[in-house]
Formats: structure tokens, sequence, C-alpha cells
């Protein structure tokens, strides 16, 4: 059940990322700055207010999400790599702080084991886990439900040309705040329940670029752009992890070549390999434009009782 709750939080931040970077085009390699605050806003909350630890989650993802609101102003007017490279800078910024201020246990991070004393060690694990569950379902309900609205067609247009978006009437600006809030809130909520999982929160870990690099190795070789694509890489990510972790420095090098030779044979990731050969889409996520010709207006016509020497 431990184990089902690292597969579900990693899981829900892959989708946020897939959500900022395969739907809307902001590539980020500073989302552990979200993971991190998520987690020690938890602990905080917990610690210091003495708020049940399982409750004191969801203020982690609201500490996290107040942060990306008073962040992305100053990261959208970064493009490209420099968007990428800015909220990595954020992170090392809030990691800087935390491990040199006291208050937050500095360097030497924070433990949770009295903020769950009391709470038997089985509850614990069966609540945490299907907290987890219930945070990856709705994670992904949530970005269907994102992508299947109107507002999911203003999140591609953004992503393929801000310019065109804003001549349709597009506001940019606050699709871009909203995903940006959301992801946030969502990633910081996942990683305060990954921390409480495991009871100890060390600064260096929480901020540690390495969860942006498994965000993006899950979606890279699952499939970017698709729900689907994250959860097959969630499965190879953990298969993989299970059965190499005990080789070293092999391990990193598998999991990269994994995502290289994937890049290149497989562009569109494991499943649009499938999803194209098959002709199979789990979530539909995509619009469909119904055109009708002026014969269908007629057919329709005579089925009505219309004239039927009426010309085609």
């Amino acid at each position: 059940m431990r184990l089902g709750v690292e597969v579900f939080t990693l899981l829900t931040m892959a989708q946020m990322w897939n959500l900022l970077a395969g739907y809307t085009g902001f590539v980020s390699v500073g989302q552990q700055v979200f993971v991190g605050i998520g987690a020690y806003g938890m602990a905080l909350v917990a610690l210091k207010a003495g708020i049940n630890p399982f409750v004191a989650v969801a203020f982690g993802g609201l500490i996290a999400g107040l942060v990306g609101t008073l962040a992305a102003p100053i990261l959208f007017h970064l493009r490209g790599p420099y968007f990428a490279i800015g909220t990595w800078v954020l992170a090392e910024l809030f990691r800087i702080f935390i491990s040199n201020n006291e208050w937050f246990g500095g360097g030497s991070g924070l433990t949770l084991a009295r903020a769950v004393q009391g709470v038997p060690r089985e509850w614990r694990t069966k609540i945490m886990f299907w907290l987890a569950l219930a945070l990856v379902a709705g994670a992904i309900l949530l970005v269907l439900c994102l992508l299947r609205s109107r507002f999911g067609l203003a999140i591609r247009t953004v992503r393929d040309n801000e310019a065109s978006a804003e001549s349709v009437g597009v506001n940019v600006l606050r699709v871009k705040l909203t995903v940006f809030i959301v992801a946030a809130f969502v990633t910081g909520y996942a990683g305060a329940i990954n921390y409480l999982n495991s009871m100890f929160i060390n600064v260096n870990a929480a901020f540690s670029v390495d969860w942006s690099a498994l965000m993006i190795f899950v979606v890279v070789i699952g499939g970017i752009g698709t729900i689907e694509g994250p959860i097959i890489g969630i499965i190879i990510y953990f298969i993989l992890r299970e059965y190499l972790s005990d080789y070293g420095t092999w391990y990193m090098i598998t999991l990269g070549t994994v995502a290289i030779g994937v890049m290149l044979l497989v562009p569109d990731g494991i499943w649009g390999l499938i999803a194209k050969k098959f002709n199979i889409r789990l979530f539909n996520t995509r619009s469909r434009l119904d055109v009708f010709s002026s014969e269908d207006h007629i057919i329709s016509a005579n089925a009505k009782g219309g004239n039927n020497d009426q010309p085609s």
C-alpha cells in the first residue's frame, strides 16, 4: 500500500506536468518547487498549528497554489527554454531559503512522527492509500473535464499560437494562469501526501530536480499530450525501478537509454504507438467538427416530406 501511494502521487504529478507541457506548451523543469512547498506546508500546518495531518495535506496544496499564483505573472514574461530555467531557479530559491531557516528544520529536515502520534500504523497506511487513490482519480477526471470543455479548446489554441488565440477572443493570460495554478495546487497536494507517507521531509530531496526528471520521463515514454500516456509511463517506470534499483549507476543509465530510445524510435510515446496501431483511445479529449453538405440538408428535407424533385 505504501508503494501504491508512491505510484499514485507520481502519476498525479506527471498528469499535471503533462497538462502544462503537453496541452498548454509550458515545459517546466522546476515542478519540484510545488512538491517541496506542498510537503513543507502540510508539515508546518500539522506541527505548528496542531491540525490533523490528513487534513493538513489540503493546506499543503493550497499553499502551493498560492505560491503558483504569485510566481506565475513573473514566469509568464519568460518564453521557451527561459521559462523552463525560470521555474528551476524558483525551486532553487525556495530550497536555499528553507535549508537556511531553522524554523523549517533547516538542512536537517522535519519528522512527522509527532503529528501522527496516536494514529495506529495500519490505519495510517490505509488512510494514505485511499487519499492518494482519490487524488489521482480526481486529477485524471479534472484533466479530462478541462480538455473536453470550451476551456480545453482555449488551452490548445494558446499552445499552438498565442497571437492567434488572442485574435479569436481567447483571454490568453487567464488560460495560462488557470492551468499553472491548477498544476501547482494538485502537485503540491501530491507532494504533501507523498511526504506524509514517508514521515520525513528533507529539503534537498523535496526540492530535488529529480522530481521533474521523473515527471518528464514518465510522460515522454508514455506519450506526451495524452491522459493515457502517463499511466503507461508510470507502469514502465516502476517496473524498471523495482528490478533495476539495486544496480546503482546502471539503473539511471537504463532509464536514460529507455527515454532516448523512445524519443528516437517512437516520438509519440508507447501509448501513441498503441493508439495509432489499434485505433483505440481510453480518454477521448479531442473535439469534432461535424460538417454537413447541401446534399445532406436536401436528404433531411425529403425525409420530412419535402419536394422530391428539388435538385441536389
